[in-house]
C-alpha cells in the first residue's frame, strides 16, 4: 500500500525536529539544557482559575459532551473583553465562537473556506500553521515578507497584482510571532481598506495581545470601521494565563467565516471539556492581576537576557511584546545559518533555541527565544552563551559583532 499520503507530501521536513532530537539526547546523557525554543509559559495558571476547575469538577453534569461552539457564559466573557479593552461590540451568538487554542480554530477555519487551488496571503516569517493550516487544505501560499526593511503595504500590493487567482484571504499576526513585530490602529485601517476593495477575508492572529510591554496596549483589527465585513480574529487564554495545556481560544468578528468555522467543528468536535470552559470563564471575568504580574514577568527576563546578551558580545533588539527575542546571527556565525547555530549553541552553551528558518525563509539568518526561563536560568544560560562566544573568537567590543541590532 502507497504511503505517499496527499496532504502529508505537501508538508515540509519539520525543521525543529533535528534541534527537539538533540535536545532529547542531551538531557538523557545528563546535560542541563536551559530551553528557549519553545514559546511554552512555565508559570501555573492563576489559583483562582484552578479553584474554578477542581470545584467544577465535582458537579457529574459537566462530564458530559459540551458543544463545539463553546457554552454561552464563555462566549459572553470574550464579548464583555471586547467591549472592556477595545470598545468593540459583539454579538454571542453570531460572531464569536470557542476553539481549541488558536491554532486549532485556524487550522479548522482554513478547511471551511479554502477550495483546492486558492492563494492565501501569509506573512514570512510567521508562526507555522498561518501557513500550513491552509497548506493542508489545499491552498498556495503566497509569502509577504515582514519585519525590518519590508513595507507590508507595498508587499501586499504586488502580491495581489500579481497573483492569479485573485488571493482569497490574508493572515495577519501583530504582535507577531516570531518577530515581536507590533501595529498601530493606521496599519490596520489602511489593510481594511485595501482588503475590502479587493474582496479578501483577513484572518487576525491575536494570541499575544496582552503580553506587551511598551506602555501602548496592542490593538484588534476589529476596531477598524467596516473590518467585521471581511476579518475575524483568533485570540486565546495560553500566554495571557498561563493555560497552554487547557486549549482554550476564541474566534471574533464576520458573522459569516464564524458560521463556516462552527459548520466544520460541529463534524469534528464537541467543544472543550465544560470544566476547562467554566474556568475559563472566571479567568475573564475574574481579577486581573494576574495579568499585570505575567507582564511584569516577561519584562524583566526580557531585560535580563537582552542586556546580558549585549554585555557578552550578542547584542540583540529588546522585544516590545510577545514572550520571544528575535535575534540576529552573530556576524561571525551567520554564514552557518540559523539551524546550524542553533544546533551548535545547544551543543556547545547547553542552551536551546528556535531556528529562523523554521518560520520561513525570511527567517534565515535569526534565532527566536522564548522568555520561559526564570532569571535565574536566563542568567546562567547568558554564562553560557558568552563562554560559547569567547571560544568562537566573538567577545564584548569585537567589531565582528557591533551594531548587529542596529
Amino acid at each position: 500500500m502507497s504511503q505517499d499520503f496527499h496532504r502529508i507530501k505537501r508538508l515540509p521536513p519539520y525543521v525543529f525536529a533535528e534541534v527537539n532530537a538533540l535536545k532529547s539526547k542531551a538531557r538523557a546523557d545528563g546535560k542541563d539544557i536551559i530551553d528557549f525554543g519553545m514559546g511554552n509559559p512555565d508559570q501555573p495558571p492563576p489559583k483562582h482559575v484552578v479553584d474554578k476547575l477542581v470545584e467544577t469538577l465535582g458537579d457529574p453534569r459537566v462530564h458530559r459532551y459540551s458543544t463545539s461552539r463553546g457554552i454561552p457564559g464563555l462566549r459572553r466573557a470574550l464579548c464583555r473583553y471586547y467591549g472592556e479593552r477595545f470598545g468593540v461590540e459583539l454579538d454571542p451568538e453570531r460572531e464569536v465562537i470557542v476553539t481549541l487554542g488558536s491554532k486549532e480554530g485556524l487550522a479548522n477555519l482554513a478547511q471551511a473556506i479554502t477550495s483546492p487551488g486558492d492563494i492565501i496571503l501569509a506573512p514570512n516569517p510567521s508562526y507555522p500553521i498561518h501557513a500550513f493550516g491552509f497548506i493542508i487544505a489545499g491552498a498556495a501560499i503566497r509569502s509577504l515578507p515582514v519585519g525590518p526593511g519590508f513595507d507590508f503595504m507595498e508587499q501586499l500590493e504586488r502580491a495581489v497584482r500579481h497573483s492569479v487567482p485573485k488571493p482569497s484571504a490574508l493572515v495577519l499576526n501583530y504582535p507577531a510571532n516570531p518577530t515581536a513585530e507590533v501595529v498601530d490602529l493606521g496599519f490596520y485601517a489602511a489593510v481594511v481598506d485595501f482588503c475590502r476593495e479587493h474582496k479578501i477575508y483577513v484572518i487576525s492572529d491575536l494570541a499575544y495581545a496582552e503580553v506587551y510591554f511598551e506602555g501602548t496596549p496592542p490593538p484588534s483589527i476589529l476596531q477598524i470601521p467596516g473590518a467585521r465585513d471581511i476579518a475575524v480574529e483568533f485570540t486565546s487564554l495560553s500566554k495571557t494565563y498561563s493555560m497552554p495545556g487547557w486549549r482554550i481560544g476564541f474566534c471574533a468578528g464576520n458573522a459569516d467565516l464564524v458560521a463556516a468555522l462552527s459548520r466544520v467543528k460541529s463534524y469534528l468536535d464537541y467543544g472543550a471539556f465544560t470544566p476547562i470552559q467554566v474556568a475559563a470563564t472566571v479567568a475573564l471575568n475574574g481579577p486581573q492581576d494576574c495579568v499585570d504580574e505575567m507582564r511584569e514577568r516577561y519584562r524583566s527576563r526580557r531585560d535580563v537576557l537582552v542586556s546580558g546578551l549585549a554585555a557578552a558580545g550578542w547584542p540583540i533588539p529588546s522585544p516590545p511584546a510577545t514572550m520571544f527575542c528575535w535575534a540576529p546571527l552573530p556576524e561571525a556565525l551567520k554564514e552557518m545559518g540559523s539551524l546550524e547555530f542553533s544546533k551548535l549553541l545547544l551543543e556547545e552553551a547547553q542552551v536551546a533555541v528556535a531556528p529562523g528558518v523554521g518560520f520561513g525563509e525570511y527567517g534565515e539568518g535569526f534565532v527566536r527565544l522564548g522568555l520561559v526561563e526564570n532569571e535565574q536560568r536566563t542568567r546562567q544560560a547568558v554564562r553560557n552563551i558568552r563562554s560559547f562566544l569567547r571560544s568562537s573568537g566573538i567577545g564584548p567590543g569585537d567589531p565582528k559583532v557591533r551594531n548587529i541590532a542596529s
